[in-house]
């Protein structure tokens, strides 16, 4: 509940967070907040989340609100209060930069949901949406209410598993929220489960705090500290119920308040602590459910599925082939010839058919050696058009197009055998309407599926993603199984299975660690 408060000037907005230990109302001025900052601190099942939605909830319809949510918790704040909820999974960094400016010029509450981000691109993509705020143009920094749940993620205390350059980024983006956004109309409230591992240039910048239930002494004497409590009466914090806070700061009171949070309208998705009965089962059943083969079947072709599977479709009825091989270019006639019957075969000049082999041959002499992988194309085609030029062959080289063809098709081992394969055309066609970036991954996986082969090892899929990285070669595979490109399955013996729902396809199973065991 809102509720204004009369006053000379403009008038302020209280939220009501819940009750006090005496009971009366315990308010927070939104307007005070706004000028500061709030950081909240508890372990996991202190209330930590609720008390984010309570205070949400009861300001969502006074202030912008952005969430940045690494759970998915917030996002079913779109249907009671009206929020946009970003999939931060679809979009590129760049689009999560160019929407988080729409947003702050549209004034739009945004609930940015990273649950389906590994921790590495969670840091990335948030850090570059928080960025996109703080760079809005100055005619934009009107106030808005910034929620960072599990802050640790963002602004760690020590550098972790991911890339520097992530954790740089994302830890900078927060900096910045915490240091410098208030002038930009950003107030940071952000949540974590422990104060140890939050980066503490970030958590100093808070004037208002609530501290849930904790357990360990420097979570505890941190907590005491920020609260202006001794350190002998930090054992408070041990004892709080779940959904109890601490609270102290300019927006809530000028001395520490135990305060029980409120109700809210909306739940979590996160399953709760109720317990269930356990299934009725056999011995021999439940032997069944475990041990049972894990080979799924391939699924169905769905094309009505939804608008993106639309779109797919229509890239491919307007997508050329790829063929195995282009055809070389037809060679000038020194003189008119008669007009061959239908049932005659033209055969090609003796000139054509050298620059052809010429150009194949020069085509896979650069192909196969090593230093062409994670070479840019324009870098591999400049090469090839040297080549021709030292060999002497005759004609015009292939264009950029085409050398980008048969760079992909090299990558991903398709020989003519396979390209002659029943089902091959339309294989090349859907490959054909990815992004450039998917194509050789895709067919790689196809001419494993079209010979019955096991699964492409992670070595494999790198190289006919033209890297020398595993790791991005492995992202760009989960993005493609995000889009709905392909389906993984794992076997209960560790082998990996890749579905190609399009085709109805699937490889044999196979071991991602294996070494290269064919070309294609």
């Amino acid at each position: 509940m809102i509720t204004p408060q009369p006053s000379l000037g403009s008038p302020d907005v209280d939220i009501e967070l819940g009750t006090t230990s005496s009971g009366a109302p315990a308010l927070m001025s939104l307007e005070e907040l706004l000028a500061t900052r709030l950081l909240v601190q508890g372990n996991s099942g202190s209330g930590k989340s609720h008390l984010l939605r309570r205070l949400i909830e009861q300001s969502a319809n006074a202030v912008q609100q952005v969430v940045i949510d690494p759970e998915g918790d917030f996002a079913n704040l779109a249907q009671v209060f009206g929020h946009i909820v970003i999939d931060a999974a679809a979009q590129s960094e760049n689009g999560m930069r160019l929407i988080a400016s729409r947003a702050r010029q549209t004034r739009v509450s945004v609930v940015v949901n990273l649950e389906n981000l590994d921790t590495e691109r969670q840091m990335r993509h948030a850090g570059t949406f928080l960025n996109g705020l703080f760079d809005t143009d100055r005619q934009y920094w009107t106030p808005a209410l910034v929620v960072v749940d599990e802050a640790q993620l963002f602004a760690p205390a020590v550098a972790g598993e991911v890339a520097d350059d992530a954790r740089k980024s994302s830890l900078e983006a927060m900096t910045n929220l915490m240091c410098r956004g208030r002038k930009r109309g950003l107030a940071g409230i952000i949540a974590t489960q422990r104060l140890a591992k939050l980066a503490k240039n970030v958590a100093a910048e808070a004037s208002n705090f609530l501290m849930g239930r904790t357990f360990l002494d420097i979570d505890m004497q941190r907590a005491a500290d920020l609260l202006g409590i001794d350190r002998r009466q930090a054992e408070v914090f041990r004892d709080l119920e779940r959904g109890r806070f601490v609270g102290l700061g300019p927006a809530l009171s000028r001395r520490s308040i135990t305060i029980r949070i409120g109700d809210v309208q909306t739940r979590s998705h996160a399953g709760g602590a109720g317990l269930v009965p356990l299934p009725e089962l056999t011995q021999e059943e439940a032997r069944g459910l475990l041990f049972k083969a894990n080979t799924p079947p391939p699924p169905p072709y769905v094309p009505e599925q939804g608008p993106g599977t639309e779109a797919l479709l229509d890239a491919i009825e307007h997508t050329q082939p790829v063929a195995a091989a282009p055809p070389p270019p037809p060679a000038p006639t020194p003189a008119p010839a008669p007009a061959p019957t239908p049932a005659a075969e033209v055969t090609p000049l003796p000139e054509a058919a050298d620059r052809g082999s010429g150009i194949d041959s020069v085509l896979e002499q650069l192909f196969s050696e090593s230093s062409a992988l994670g070479r840019s194309v324009a870098s591999l085609y400049d090469d090839f058009l040297a080549r021709c030029r030292v060999q002497r062959l005759p004609g015009r080289a292939l264009d950029i197009t085409h050398f980008r063809r048969r760079l992909v098709l090299a990558q991903a081992g398709v020989t003519a055998a396979v390209a002659a394969l029943p089902g091959w055309d339309k294989a090349a066609a859907i490959a054909g309407g990815l992004e450039e970036q998917f194509q050789g991954i895709y067919l790689h996986l196809a001419a494993a599926a079209a010979q019955n082969l096991p699964c492409p090892s992670d070595s494999m899929i790198t190289q006919a993603f033209g890297s020398h990285s595993p790791r991005r070669a492995l992202a760009a595979l989960s993005r493609m199984q995000q889009l709905g490109v392909v389906e993984i399955y794992e076997e209960l013996d560790g082998q990996r299975v890749i579905v190609l729902p399009a085709l109805q396809w699937r490889t044999a199973p196979g071991h991602a660690s294996d070494a290269l065991a064919w070309s294609g």
